[in-house]
């Protein structure tokens, strides 16, 4: 450890038997994001904010959240708006079959349908839309669910096509989220880390998570293929603004740039040609194009292997966070997404934003 600054302890359980449990330890980078990061990290965990533990694991092929489960929370919540608004109605039913195309893919069409329903009714954090300040306790939540499904969806999917084609490849990764999690603002400082990270991801990295609703510049790019940016689609961009306490960790192999994955190095030489064609920089920090690294996990000392698939196969039947440790600060999350009450303790949780968001 660099900088005198103390491990970040992860217990976790299996979600169907909780006396089932592992840990890994994360060791802080020594720059001023990781620095403000643990102190905002340590707030949280003393604030008793729960975790948003079924939108937290992604991409891993083996979960207790499987395909039938995922389809079937979405259509609850779908059937949730449906019955608030009269006027607004999502006409779409969800199931594996529509889901999934024949070379086993995402079905992006459908997806993005979801995804659009998602935006309307939500609105941006600047400019919430009349449907989300109008709805109660329990619609809101929905509405959130449907963006939280959404990527699931994908990346569960997506994992389990390349478990059968390009098992190597398939990526795994962890979103730590807190509801209501406070924002605190990205100083020019932190911004300097894109520039130097770029897209590079690597087992077991941890990074910065992005607080905020709205596409960004590489996301334009790749899935709509790299499009003339119109006025509208430069106002749904957005970079980034805030850190927090929160972190995504990287379990998928290496993708870095002059590695072993030209593809990669491809992608983002596109990437940053298409920028310079709308006069734009890959290297401006302004613009957010990668990643902020702000710790790795120490995966020898944690799990006895540093190869991603042995990796996976110890964390794919503990996909529930039970504690968080840092510094001798502790926070117990002792629920999960299979507890018949954990929705409406997400609820109870959020009610005061909802009620915050229905008045502006």
């Amino acid at each position: 450890m660099s900088g005198g600054m103390q491990s970040v302890k992860i217990v976790l359980r299996n979600p169907l038997n909780y006396t089932d449990q592992i840990d890994y330890n994360i060791i802080p980078h020594d720059n001023e994001l990781s620095h403000d990061w643990i102190v905002a990290l340590k707030d949280l965990l003393r604030s008793d904010n729960l975790l948003e533990k079924n939108f937290c694991f992604m991409g891993f092929p083996k979960t207790a959240r499987d395909l039938p489960y995922l389809c079937n929370q979405l259509n609850e919540h779908v059937n949730t708006i449906n019955t608030f608004f009269d006027d607004y109605q999502i006409d779409e039913v969800f199931n594996a079959s529509h889901l999934v195309l024949t070379d086993l893919g995402p079905n992006h069409e459908y997806l993005n349908k979801l995804h659009n329903h998602f935006e309307r009714l939500q609105g941006t954090v600047e400019d919430l839309s009349d449907y989300y300040k109008r709805a109660n306790y329990e619609t809101k939540y929905a509405i959130r669910q449907l963006n939280n499904i959404c990527h699931e969806l994908e990346n569960l999917i997506l994992s389990q096509r390349k478990l059968k084609t390009i098992p190597y490849w398939v990526r795994p990764s962890q979103i730590t989220t807190f509801l209501n999690a406070r924002r605190y603002g990205l100083k020019d400082s932190h911004r300097k880390l894109f520039s130097i990270n770029g897209y590079d991801r690597v087992l077991g990295g941890v990074y910065m998570h992005w607080t905020q609703i709205g596409k960004t510049l590489f996301e334009v790019f790749r899935d709509e293929n790299a499009p003339d940016l119109t006025d509208t689609m430069c106002e749904a961009i957005t970079n980034l603004k805030y850190y927090s306490g929160e972190f995504d960790v990287e379990w998928g192999n290496d993708v870095v740039y002059n590695g072993p994955n030209p593809w990669h190095s491809l992608e983002i030489d596109q990437f940053a040609t298409w920028l310079n064609l709308h006069g734009m920089s890959i290297s401006d920090p302004n613009l957010s194009c990668g990643y902020l690294p702000i710790a790795q996990v120490d995966l020898l000392e944690s799990f006895g292997t540093n190869t991603g698939e042995s990796v996976w196969e110890i964390l794919s039947d503990h996909l529930d966070i039970f504690k968080i440790e840092v510094d001798g600060i502790t926070s117990t999350f002792d629920y999960s997404w299979a507890d018949n009450n954990y929705k409406q303790m997400q609820i109870d949780m959020m009610r005061p934003g909802y009620d915050y968001s229905s008045r502006r």
